[in-house]
């Protein structure tokens, strides 16, 4: 037994050494990460080097100078970097590929663990190789006699570290600088740009107004980099005040390379991959899982940021491998997609996507293009494959070009109504593949595909709309399409918007939309893979300056790969330096201004994370001096989005301590418990902190101390209207139900039903019929009132019309002549006095008519009218 183990033990040690050896092996026959920055030949293109100094005698033979470059080329060929192997094997899945995981690292800790290289560490000149130091003596005797290719050899190798070289910032900034001068070679002169614009390697200090100066030369010389970085910088005002006109001019030379690029190949163009990607998400982010933007809130259930891209594409393959050995059609369709788009952790393999859509195909038609009796899910999954079959046919993808054979399976996924098929016929017809060029007809194509929303279709509508003069219509299409962030949507409504066709130009709005199609095509100007592979391999060096170069051209996910990797601030408590096999960070990766600065420009197009570090830095003072201001307003402005968690707790934490704000105790609970809102992973750190804040706001109440303490939040009392009253009382009829208890009733349960009754004579009532009723009367009861109150004005005005009368008819006899007067009544009782015996005596000063005033022909009548006798 003992014997047995011994040998399973053996065979698990030579397997492991194969692998290793294998994977050794692997890596040294590949190319340099910079290889496409260093030339194979001295007059290939991507060298840069436009060698101006040709022989006078133009008898076409070269100089000695280049003879011995040629011989330094052949010594440095068979020298490739040896890179961090361990780092570049991924955890298998399997039983087998687990355990030899897990064996080499345990092997590396075990055996190939020790203290850190000094020389890695220190800055002395390492020993160079007997092959690299003949290379490097040939080269730099070329290089005195002024031959381009061997400066540029030189600087690029002191730059990136080429062919095992060790790199040296200094001498590759005085080579850079010695080529520039000599003939004006852009490449140099966008290396010497990058320099000074952020001072890598301490060669030189950061003097953006020279970067921006030899980055402009560079850009006037043709350097695609540099007309993206001038571009960038005018756009955002690095360097130079903001000017939109000149970042919409030299976007516009970098996007008429990049159509041209797209548009170029087989027919429908360049398949785009995208490799630009942010490292700090396949973590979880800035922050973590859980605490930050893209793993938190409603990101928290998008999978993939969070765990290991290569397992789980294995993971995805594994299990629609499966599901479609059991037949299911979608799971062989979407195996077909997998390996015919590819993915940035797998690469394309037209081979294996065509075997799975034929697979697909075969299930509804047969040999001879009879279709067999299957249910519309087959029908459906059919077509799509039909599509992408015959677009391999057309574009020649892993087999042999045939416009035939593509028309003839695009033909089969038109009849089943299959939009890729659509659009694939109207390409077809539109440039005459195999057909005769009909427009009409390809725009009966690209109109059905196009409703469908299929955004190439889409596109093509546009054009031909475009080419009719009708600006309306081509710009509907091409903002449809722009959904799909199509790059030739883009493209033509930049180009609308800059030259102000059909509409206002808008410099700001082609700009931006400019910036995202140079971004598009990332193979013109940038290297994300190289930086890809180099950071996936442990090689962080190698990755710095590759991000460094895409961010200085305006990539927001390679500026916040620079700062992330540049980032000293990951933990309050870092166990980097408790770890064994944790090596020290080299000197080139400390700059704390750099990865502000980066976090700065990272934020400022619209990353969150970023936000939230530039408040750290400004907050702990890395990188630049302290600033709580500064720091609060960043956390404001990050916390105003509503997605940030950590924003919002760390607002709450210094309004609780009054760091660069009033402190008050009430605001931050307020600020604590919408990061709990925002987040529901931040529960445990909301909640201790909200004790600790409740603790202090009591000893602040009780103490009398002048913070805000916290206080119960009045509930807003709202004003009813008689219409919300109305409202409030038909959508709760019963208001009062609930309210008495159990007591209300009798002790003992109710009966089951009535004797002799419906138990169920409450539910045959209609709800309805009793809310009409209720309706009814308010109306009746409205109806009254509005009544009433018309009776009552129109009396009111019937009287106030009779009081009128009655004042005209006593006006009109005022004005009339009195009539004469009747002789008096003779009274049986009268005496010749005149007047009433006993009864009926005048009185004193009383008129014989009765009257006490004199009458107006009376003397006394002035006496009395002056105020009477006697007064």
């Amino acid at each position: 037994m003992h014997r047995k183990f011994l040998r399973l033990t053996w065979f698990a040690i030579c397997i492991f050494c194969v692998t290793l050896r294998v994977d050794t092996l692997s890596i040294l026959v590949t190319e340099d990460a910079a290889s496409d920055r260093r030339p194979i030949s001295p007059g290939e293109e991507v060298l840069g080097a436009e060698s101006q100094q040709e022989n006078s005698s133009g008898d076409g033979t070269r100089s000695q100078a280049s003879f011995t470059v040629s011989e330094a080329l052949r010594v440095l060929q068979p020298l490739q970097p040896i890179r961090n192997h361990g780092a570049s094997y991924d955890k298998a899945s399997g039983l087998v590929g687990t355990t030899l995981y897990y064996a080499k690292e345990a092997f590396f800790l075990l055996f190939m663990n020790g203290p850190p290289d000094e020389d890695f560490l220190s800055t002395r000149p390492r020993k160079l190789s007997k092959p690299l130091s003949q290379a490097v003596k040939l080269l730099e005797t070329a290089a005195n006699q002024r031959e381009p290719d061997a400066i540029f050899l030189l600087a690029e190798m002191n730059f990136f570290g080429n062919y095992t070289h060790p790199r040296n910032y200094s001498e590759a900034f005085r080579r850079y600088h010695e080529l520039a001068s000599l003939n004006g070679n852009s490449s140099a002169q966008h290396q010497l740009g990058l320099m000074y614009a952020t001072g890598l390697g301490g060669a030189v200090q950061r003097d953006q107004t020279k970067a921006l100066m030899y980055h402009t030369f560079a850009a006037m010389g043709g350097n695609t980099k540099s007309q993206m970085t001038t571009a960038y910088r005018h756009h955002t005002g690095i360097g130079t005040p903001r000017n939109c006109n000149e970042a919409a001019r030299w976007y516009k030379k970098v996007v008429d390379k990049a159509v041209a690029y797209s548009r170029s190949g087989p027919p429908g163009g360049q398949s785009l991959q995208r490799d630009a990607y942010k490292i700090a998400d396949e973590n979880g982010g800035v922050y973590g899982e859980g605490a930050s933007v893209v793993s938190s809130g409603m990101n928290a259930n998008k999978g993939g940021p969070n765990s290991d891209a290569h397992a789980a594409v294995d993971d995805v393959l594994e299990y629609l491998d499966l599901m479609s050995r059991k037949g299911d059609i979608k799971a062989t369709f979407s195996l077909g997609l997998l390996h015919y788009e590819g993915s940035r952790t797998m690469r394309r393999n037209l081979k294996t996507a065509r075997s799975y859509f034929m697979i697909v195909g075969r299930k509804y038609w047969q040999k001879d293009g009879s279709t067999r009796d299957e249910d519309p899910n087959v029908v459906k999954f059919a077509s799509k494959s039909a599509g992408y079959i015959g677009r391999m046919f057309l574009r020649g993808e892993g087999m042999e070009q045939s416009f035939d054979k593509a028309l003839t399976w695009f033909k089969r996924g038109v009849k089943n109504g299959d939009a890729l098929c659509q659009y694939e016929m109207g390409l077809m017809y539109l440039h005459g593949y195999g057909v005769k060029e009909d427009a009409m007809v390809a725009a009966d194509y690209f109109k059905a595909s196009a409703n469908q929303d299929l955004a190439s279709a889409q596109v093509n509508m546009g054009k031909l709309f475009l080419d009719q003069g009708d600006v309306n219509a081509a710009i509907h299409w091409f903002d449809l399409a722009a959904r799909h962030s199509h790059i030739e949507a883009l493209y033509h409504l930049a180009e609308i918007n800059n030259n102000g066709i059909g509409r206002d130009r808008s410099c700001g709005i082609a700009t931006a939309y400019y910036k995202l199609v140079a971004e598009k095509v990332e193979t013109i100007h940038s290297s994300f893979d190289e930086a890809n592979q180099a950071y996936d391999e442990g090689d962080i060096e190698t990755a710095l300056p590759i991000y460094i170069m895409a961010a200085e051209q305006g990539y927001e996910s390679a500026q916040a790969n620079v700062a992330y990797i540049l980032d000293e601030c990951k933990s309050i408590l870092p166990l980097d330096a408790l770890l064994p096999w944790k090596k020290q960070r080299s000197p080139l990766l400390k700059n704390g201004f750099l990865a502000l600065l980066y976090w700065t420009r990272s934020a400022k197009q619209s990353n969150i994370d970023s936000m939230v570090k530039m408040g750290d830095y400004y907050l702990s003072g890395h990188g630049v001096e302290a600033d709580m201001e500064k720091a609060a307003m960043c956390y404001q402005n990050a916390a105003e989005t509503h997605q940030s968690a950590q924003a919002l707790w760390n607002l709450g934490w210094i309004h609780e301590n009054g760091i660069g704000v009033e402190q008050d105790f009430h605001l931050a609970k307020r600020f604590y418990d919408q990061a709990l809102e925002t987040n529901q992973e931040s529960y445990l750190p909301v909640k201790l902190a909200l004790l600790k804040l409740r603790v202090r706001s009591f000893w602040n109440t009780v103490t009398n101390g002048k913070v805000n303490s916290i206080r119960s939040e009045p509930e807003p009392k709202k004003e009813w209207t008689f219409s919300d009253w109305l409202t409030n009382f038909l959508e709760d009829p019963h208001p009062y139900h609930g309210e008495g208890g159990e007591d209300d009733y009798a002790d003992g349960p109710l009966p089951d039903g009535m004797p002799g009754g419906d138990d169920y004579y409450y539910d045959d009532i209609d709800e309805t019929l009793i809310d009409s009723f209720i309706i009814i009367g308010l109306a009746a009861t409205l109806a009254f009132l509005v009544y009433y109150r018309n009776q009552r004005q129109f009396g009111h005005r019937r009287q106030i019309e009779g009081q009128g009368e009655q004042g005209r008819q006593q006006q009109q006899q005022q004005q009339q002549p009195p009539p004469p007067p009747l002789p008096p009544p003779q009274h049986p009782m009268q005496g010749e006095g005149g007047g009433v015996l006993d009864e009926q005596q005048n009185l004193q000063g009383q008129q014989a008519d009765g009257g006490f005033f004199p009458p107006v022909d009376d003397p006394n009548y002035g006496a009395w009218v002056a105020g009477g006798v006697g007064h």
